[in-house]
């Protein structure tokens, strides 16, 4: 064990985070020092850099971001939005239930819960203000219902976990967060039903069958979009790099050819915004590869699998400390550099307390999804409050009810296995 080299790739990075050096630099500088410290060639050092993009599962991850870019800004989220409000508008506080069951819904299309709250809360907070709503609930509706989008599928959160872990199926991660992405779903419901019937919140109105089937039938093409990519992984007609790539050029189809609400010029405003987001991506996995890469080297899993089972032997207490861990650093961290960080830490010690890798990757990106609406690193949580006008300090006060939802959701998928592994072991034994 190399301690001081340890002590530089770890203090570096932490240091490095707390001047706020963006995230790919800390992990590129941390990781380059260290390699300099154990006299590793450098060349080491940018092969894995390259290795670290250099996957074919992670193809399928700029075909996602594209096709969600597409069908965010080509008016899918307004068809959803109507669908939704035929569905479960009518209740007390229809609008939160119109927003939770919408975010499933373009969960299933995006995976993306920042584009979520984007695009389906730029329509429904001003909405649901104007509807008497209080701003605070409107926000805290949006922002923990947008993290459905990283559970259920397609997700490439859930492809950079599949890397992560040495090369895992990414259908049956798919098939594995469709159950907790539901109930997640269902448990933030029920709680902002209690909420709205506590407040008095407005019912909606009555809509005939037939708008309802109007509404249905334009929905529909867009929807069609989630059951091609999850169909077509789960009955082996493509990979699951090939079905985002299918969905690709669907979104595009559907967008411009058939709902035709924006100009085939905006394509280029559409890839730009990709390839932001894409070139991010791939930055934060390449630097997070070379950092992982010299945890190996250094054997910090092996020291922190001793150092856990060295607290506790009983299985419950490791996946509470594993979870209390992933809340705390999801608070402080993006996902995807602790995807890619922690997975080849903690997953040996998960498998060595006999849980499933599916289950583990389901534990951990809801786990951090929860850190994506917690201060102070709370990108989704940041997003809901410039659009809904009102403090961060407000909203998290009002969020308490939210994240026990959450949290309970969470230990169901920790503790109760066939939540996330009935569906996978049913459809692809």
């Amino acid at each position: 064990m190399n301690t001081i080299a340890i002590c530089i790739l770890l203090g570096s990075f932490i240091f490095l985070l707390a001047i706020k050096t963006p995230i790919s630099f800390a992990l590129l500088t941390s990781s380059v020092l260290t390699s300099l410290y154990l006299q590793l060639p450098l060349m080491s050092t940018m092969v894995q850099l390259v290795k670290g993009i250099h996957s074919f599962s992670l193809m399928a991850i700029p075909f996602f971001i594209l096709a969600g870019e597409i069908m965010g800004q080509g008016g899918i989220s307004k068809r959803i939005i109507a669908f939704t409000n035929v569905l479960v508008g009518r209740v007390r506080g229809g609008l939160a239930q119109v927003n939770i069951l919408a975010s499933t819904f373009f969960g299933g299309i995006s995976g993306s819960a920042i584009a979520d709250v984007s695009s389906i809360g730029a329509m429904m907070i001003p909405m649901m203000k104007d509807s008497g709503y209080d701003a605070d609930y409107s926000v805290d509706v949006t922002i923990t219902s947008a993290c459905q989008g990283l559970i259920i599928p397609p997700s490439h959160n859930m492809i950079i976990y599949a890397v992560s872990a040495g090369g895992l199926s990414v259908g049956k991660l798919f098939l594995g967060g469709m159950v907790p992405g539901v109930t997640l779903g269902i448990a933030l419901m029920i709680v902002s039903y209690v909420i709205a019937v506590k407040r008095n919140y407005p019912k909606g109105k009555k809509i005939s069958l037939r708008e309802a089937l109007k509404v249905t039938a334009d929905a529909i093409l867009g929807l069609m979009t989630a059951i091609i990519i999850i169909g077509g992984v789960i009955g082996g007609v493509f990979t699951a790099t090939e079905s985002a790539a299918i969905a690709c050029l669907y979104a595009f189809i559907i967008t411009f050819f058939v709902y035709r609400e924006i100009p085939l010029r905006t394509i280029g405003k559409i890839l730009d915004n990709s390839l932001k987001t894409l070139s991010m991506v791939l930055a934060l996995l390449a630097c997070c590869n070379v950092f992982g890469w010299l945890l190996a080297y250094l054997q910090v899993p092996a020291l922190v699998t001793s150092a856990l089972l060295g607290i506790s032997s009983n299985r419950i207490v490791l996946l509470l400390l594993i979870n209390l861990l992933l809340l705390a650093l999801g608070c402080v961290m993006d996902m995807a550099p602790l995807i890619m960080i922690t997975t080849p830490i903690l997953l040996p010690v998960t498998q060595s307390i006999g849980m499933d890798p599916i289950q583990f990757g389901i534990m951990m990106i809801l786990n951090l999804a929860i850190g994506l609406c917690t201060p102070p690193v709370g990108a989704v949580l940041f997003v809901g409050c410039s659009i809904g006008k009102i403090s961060i300090e407000k909203v998290t006060r009002s969020l308490l009810p939210f994240y026990f939802a959450m949290i309970a959701v969470l230990l169901m998928v920790t503790f109760i296995p066939q939540i996330s592994l009935f569906v996978p072991n049913l459809l692809m034994p």
